[in-house]
């Protein structure tokens, strides 16, 4: 899993191999201005995909008869995307627990206070 310098976070990781997996006709440019990358990055980071065995490129032609390419993920890109794919759900999940920890502990601070705070709305303290 760990195939790129730790500068990618592991949404990003996951994002861009879902968007090649989705759809790999995507342009560099495409896949830069969709995870809020540089293209130079975009770059980069196909090249780091490419040299790691993730992914393949294959050239075809446009129906505007220009040349383009497909990013196909490869066996090995494929299990690196499921791996990916596990451990953002799990650490979603987890942000998910905290904040819903988090939630309880203000509603509860809120209820607490509720005589001096009888002026503020807060639609689901209860």
């Amino acid at each position: 899993m760990f195939w790129m310098p730790v500068v990618l976070s592991e949404a990003l990781r996951y994002k861009l191999l879902k968007l090649l997996a989705d759809e790999p006709q995507i342009s560099q440019r495409d896949l830069a201005s969709r995870l809020g990358i540089s293209v130079g990055k975009a770059n980069y980071c196909m090249s780091a995909l490419v040299e790691k065995g993730l992914v393949k490129i294959n050239n075809f032609r446009k129906a505007d008869n220009k040349l383009a390419y497909a990013y196909l993920l490869t066996p090995s890109g494929i299990e690196e995307k499921a791996l990916v794919t596990v451990s953002f759900l799990q650490n979603k999940m987890r942000e998910y627990g905290e904040l819903q920890e988090e939630i309880a502990a203000l509603r509860r601070e809120v209820l607490a206070s509720k005589p001096q705070t009888q002026h503020l709305t807060i639609g689901e303290v209860h």
